[in-house]
């Protein structure tokens, strides 16, 4: 059970995150980053855990930095067209974590647990992410290519000698944040399906992780999971998080391949596409190792008591398959 400043800390880190969605002006944006920022600091702070006084630290300082230059750019509206869009744009890469600016990102979630890991995947990227739409321009197309290109060579290259989950998690946010850039270039509609779908499939897995303590690639062998079903769920959904059909998480990237192609955006596209393919190579080294280890335990049953989460779960990730299944049955 959550503790109750731990709720408070989680509805004021929302409020935030709404806030700087329906704000009309920047200022207004800016304060509610802010409220997700303090709100977001008490919630990783644990005293059972001694890395979260490290990480808050390192999330304060590189949170307040990105502050500090947004609220920079804003003299240099005054003098200057085209500069605070880039300075706001490079505030607010640094934010979300994106490369070259990742540095501060691997380490963080290295040092929190699994479901404070889904609130740094997915919600803490959704203000940074909406504003850079905002800012969206022909002067800075250029910074959102470039860090676009960026992200998907270094989470693809990063994470293929890390042993440690979170970290291919983190390396993997990093990979996945340059197909949503790119996804910010075609349309909203593209990067908020994109990113709905990432939310999910990332959540499922942290869940997961979280239920049977696993933060390490040795321990991802069947001796750590209670039964196959909930192993096999979990391959499942890694494979789905590297983009590989007929899985949810191939369908955006799917989308986006389209659209980039039929926008001559060949470079990009060839980039993404082969980053995508060294993540599916360590995702899949950590499938075919997890599925070859086998188990000490008594396999008593395919699901454990936590089943309907399961199945869930696995619902998602083959969500593609069963969609035409029910359009054929109730057309």
């Amino acid at each position: 059970m959550l503790h109750p400043t731990q709720l408070l800390f989680f509805s004021s880190l929302m409020l935030g995150t709404l806030i700087t969605f329906s704000s009309s002006s920047w200022f207004t944006a800016w304060l509610g980053l802010e409220l997700n920022l303090l709100s977001f600091i008490p919630i990783i702070s644990s005293k059972f855990n001694q890395y979260s006084a490290e990480a808050s630290l390192k999330y304060f300082l590189i949170q307040a930095l990105g502050s500090a230059i947004i609220l920079a750019s804003a003299p240099s509206f005054l003098l200057f067209e085209s500069s605070p869009n880039l300075l706001i744009c490079s505030a607010l890469l640094l934010k979300m974590g994106a490369a070259p600016v990742h540095f501060w990102f691997p380490s963080v979630m290295e040092g929190i647990n699994w479901l404070q890991c889904i609130i740094l995947m997915t919600v803490q990227k959704m203000a940074p992410m909406l504003m850079i739409s905002y800012t969206y321009s022909q002067f800075t197309l250029s910074i959102l290519f470039f860090a676009s290109i960026m992200s998907s060579l270094v989470g693809s290259i990063g994470g293929l000698n890390q042993t440690l989950i979170r970290k291919i998690m983190a390396y993997s946010s990093i990979n996945h944040m340059a197909w949503m850039l790119a996804a910010i270039h075609l349309n909203e509609i593209m990067w908020m399906t994109y990113f709905l779908v990432y939310s999910l499939i990332s959540s499922s897995i942290a869940l997961i992780m979280h239920s049977q303590q696993i933060f390490h690639f040795s321990q991802l062998s069947s001796y750590n999971f209670k039964t196959p079903g909930t192993k096999m769920i979990t391959l499942i959904s890694f494979l789905s998080l590297g983009g590989l059909p007929p899985f949810l998480g191939f369908i955006p990237k799917w989308l986006i391949i389209q659209e980039l192609s039929n926008n001559k955006a060949f470079l990009w596209l060839f980039v993404l596409l082969a980053s995508a393919l060294l993540t599916l190579f360590f995702y899949l080294r950590i499938t075919l190792s997890t599925l070859t280890l086998s188990s000490p335990k008594i396999k008593n049953s395919l699901f454990s008591a936590s089943s309907s989460l399961m199945s869930v779960i696995l619902f998602i990730n083959f969500f593609p398959i069963f969609l035409p299944l029910g359009l054929t049955l109730f057309s």
